[in-house]
């Protein structure tokens, strides 16, 4: 008897077999670095979630564990968290913001049979190329926040010389692209368009071009610094061209780095969940703890309840079990009801075009 007792102790000392009771999933995305407000919301929506189930009894009488891994937006960061993962059990992954990010980890769950949704990965390629049934995504594709876009510049632009731009990133490439051939199929030609260097200090050669082609507004596919100075070079040279770029602009981060100069720049950004009438209470218990529910907080936090009813709908802690049910069933969630295609995309309203004032970027009418 006495051995039995030690040996049950060591093991929950030890982290075996004996201390394994619970659920573990993980928040995985940029922690750190210059991406990591939008980690941030993911993690604090999934340990909402997480903290909400375990609240009301857990599922089947096993309380949830959330894990935080740090993916940098790298590729390499990516891979090892997701492993990382795998290893210790996890069996939802909530998570990753840039696409090559996510796609190098996404054979990771695919092997293992992992239960992957992201709340923020617009990339195509995620589900276009889907290494397996156990992933989803419930952020919008870049073809249909390039097509708001799009939409947006051809009915408030009909007559301005556009000028569309990328930083070559997968992320940026792709949305530029969306939005150029949307743009194109409504008619109208852009005026320019080419890619940049990502990383430039200075953007005083770029701003010369477009301000000598006559550009009336300049959509740019890329992340919030790179816009940020180059937005300040147009400034420098006193042009008051529009700018517009994707919903890498959605962050406190893009404010912060372009200061006063932020007013203006328009933005293609996912529906604001806070506003929905599913999303009130949660809201509420947010701000109540002192957390702005912006950006990916809420559809992280949905993620969570997705999979948690699926769980309880399969009667399983199979993750292709689980993984079947979510792809089948419609959910309610804070969202409101969430169902999937094929593919593995939610079938969820898609972008809105918004602007930077004072400090804060709103919905613009009848965008």
């Amino acid at each position: 008897m006495q051995r039995a007792l030690l040996a049950l102790f060591l093991a929950a000392a030890l982290g075996g077999p004996a201390a394994a009771a619970g659920i573990r999933i993980a928040a995985i995305g940029p922690m750190s670095g210059p991406y990591q407000p939008l980690g941030q919301q993911i993690r604090a929506g999934v340990e909402k979630a997480a903290a909400d189930i375990n609240a009301a009894g857990g599922i089947d009488g096993q309380t949830i564990r959330v894990d935080i891994e740090d993916d940098a937006c790298r590729s390499a960061d990516a891979a090892a968290a997701a492993n990382r993962s795998a290893g210790r059990g996890d069996v939802l992954i909530v998570g990753h913001v840039c696409a090559a990010a996510a796609n190098t980890a996404a054979s990771v769950y695919a092997t293992d049979g992992i239960v992957a949704i992201t709340p923020a990965v617009t990339a195509a390629s995620f589900t276009d190329q889907r290494a397996g049934p156990t992933l989803f995504r419930l952020a919008t594709r870049d073809d249909a926040q390039g097509a708001s876009a799009a939409a947006y510049l051809a009915t408030h632009f009909a007559n301005a010389r556009i000028a569309i731009l990328q930083d070559g990133s997968p992320y940026g490439k792709a949305i530029a692209d969306a939005t150029r051939q949307a743009l194109n199929a409504a008619g109208k030609k852009e005026a320019r368009s080419e890619p940049f260097e990502s990383g430039a200090k200075n953007y005083g050669a770029l701003a010369d071009r477009l301000i000598e082609d006559q550009i009336d507004v300049v959509f740019i596919g890329g992340y919030h610094g790179d816009i940020a100075l180059i937005v300040q070079a147009l400034r420098d040279k006193g042009s008051d061209m529009v700018v517009m770029g994707g919903d890498a602009l959605g962050t406190s981060e893009y404010r912060d780095a372009a200061g006063d100069l932020a007013d203006g720049t328009l933005l293609t950004f996912p529906t604001d969940w806070r506003r929905t009438p599913s999303a009130a209470a949660i809201v509420a218990a947010f701000r109540a703890d002192g957390i702005e529910p912006q950006g990916y907080t809420l559809p992280a936090y949905a993620a969570v309840q997705l999979w948690a009813a699926a769980r309880r709908a399969a009667g399983s802690d199979n993750g292709t079990d689980i993984a079947g049910k979510i792809a089948r069933t419609s959910f309610e969630t804070v969202l409101g009801p969430v169902g999937f295609d094929a593919k593995g995309d939610a079938r969820l309203p898609g972008f809105s075009v918004y602007r930077w004032k004072n400090g804060l970027f709103t919905p613009l009418a009848g965008s």
